[in-house]
């Protein structure tokens, strides 16, 4: 195969370690795939199932709500190229303890959450705090884990292992998708006692997926540029053109990935009518995702990563037309509309990391890239907490039934960034970054 870039960037080197990414056996890559699974249960679900758990459960206001997301998202962002440095600069066993240092917050954060000790006026401080330590560990592990598959080998290999990772990720996110749920239609008086238990599965999760990747995964290889200073690593990126015409395309799709997600369940309970539907549309939602991922891989492989991609864009632009004409009982129509736009959200997860993995030099820090990439999808959930304050503007009342002024927001603005990206990526990028071919 062939892969050709902008003609001052080579393009990444097969790495140059004895291991080879032809030599890692599917049970390291399964090994390192394995964090995916909790790493996942603590992103997107957690966006999705907080506001409508502390408007709707525990009586923040929907506003306050959206607010607290905006600013947690907004100070959490700031910090990830920073991460991605100090990642990028950690060695020998300092890697291992800074996973389990993340690991640890993670897990404290994540019952946090859940298991407010505090109510009234302190509820929002203490949605806040926890949401800023969640993110933070979460940057911690993930920016690492995503550096550390970024040099698993070439296409193909970086495409098996995007496979295993966000296939397990998304069985952690069928799985947070559900139990909350589930959890949430209890009485109010199980609510501590079911989050509890939740908590505590979600801590093994943990501990069992990094004991995997510190066991059994490739190991991690360093680059030559991580010794560089911060200003050196940015200025080396600013030069990787390909990179940067890059990044607008990928901010302005998360943000279209990161509004439905916010407003979901509000859509589902107040648009379509079905709160006692939510857990399965969310579960048909990523069940689709995760049947999808493969379909995606094996496409990529023969079409090439970045035509796959724009098909998948183009699924979830045709499956939220859809979901904006619908209304008070369309509940067949949604289901289907959910299992279309999961498998769109397949692409989204698989294809962008492998692209920007594709991108960077083998001599240049993968942490640091990384940083500034998982800077920019914060930065898209951030701005997709003000949906909640913009609804609240428009009229909507959580627990009544919604006009257009929901399915406008819910649906129409997605549609609207993703074509907007869907065109950036067709303009932008083919100057820079030919398809590698059979």
């Amino acid at each position: 195969m062939s892969s050709a870039i902008n003609p001052a960037i080579q393009p990444p080197r097969p790495p140059s370690h004895p291991e080879g990414a032809a030599g890692h056996s599917r049970f390291a890559l399964a090994a390192y795939g394995a964090l995916g699974l909790p790493l996942a249960m603590s992103a997107l679900p957690v966006y999705v199932q907080i506001p409508a758990y502390y408007s709707t459960h525990l009586g923040l206001a929907l506003a306050g709500t959206g607010w607290v997301l905006f600013l947690a998202r907004l100070i959490d962002t700031v910090q990830d190229p920073w991460l991605g440095r100090c990642i990028d600069r950690l060695q020998g066993r300092q890697l291992n303890v800074w996973l389990i240092a993340g690991a640890l917050l993670l897990v404290l954060a994540f019952a946090g959450l859940w298991l407010p000790q505090v109510s009234g006026g302190y509820l929002t401080l203490w949605l806040a705090v926890m949401l800023v330590v969640a993110y933070t560990a979460h940057s911690m592990l993930n920016i690492a884990y995503l550096a550390w598959g970024a040099r698993l080998g070439q296409e193909q290999q970086l495409l098996g292992a995007a496979g295993w990772r966000e296939g397990a990720g998304l069985l952690g996110v069928i799985a947070a998708s559900v139990l909350p749920s589930a959890i949430m239609s209890s009485p109010r008086e199980d609510l501590s006692h079911g989050f509890a238990w939740y908590s505590l599965a979600f801590a093994l999760l943990v501990a069992i997926s990094l004991a995997a990747l510190l066991r059994g995964a490739p190991r991690w290889h360093k680059a030559p540029s991580s010794t560089l200073s911060w200003s050196q690593a940015l200025q080396l990126m600013r030069q990787n053109t390909a990179f940067t015409r890059l990044l607008w395309p990928y901010s302005l799709n998360a943000i279209s990935v990161a509004i439905p997600a916010t407003l979901a369940l509000f859509f589902i309970n107040d648009r379509i009518g079905a709160p006692q539907w939510a857990g399965a549309f969310l579960a048909a939602y990523f069940i689709a995702a995760a049947l999808g991922l493969p379909i995606w891989v094996r496409i990529a492989k023969v079409r090439g990563v970045l035509c796959t991609w724009r098909l998948g864009m183009l699924l979830a632009i045709l499956s939220f037309c859809g979901a904006s004409v619908l209304g008070q009982g369309d509940t067949t129509a949604y289901l289907l509309v959910c299992i279309a736009a999961g498998l769109a959200l397949g692409a989204d997860l698989a294809l962008p990391p492998v692209l920007l993995a594709r991108l960077i030099p083998d001599d240049q820090a993968a942490a640091t890239y990384y940083g500034v990439w998982t800077l920019l999808g914060k930065l898209a959930l951030a701005l997709s907490g003000l949906a909640l304050p913009l609804l609240a503007m428009l009229g909507y009342t959580p627990g009544a039934p919604a006009g257009a002024e929901l399915a406008w927001v819910y649906a129409g603005l997605p549609c609207l960034f993703k074509l907007l990206a869907l065109v950036m990526l067709r303009s932008g990028l083919t100057h820079n970054l030919k398809e590698q071919t059979p």
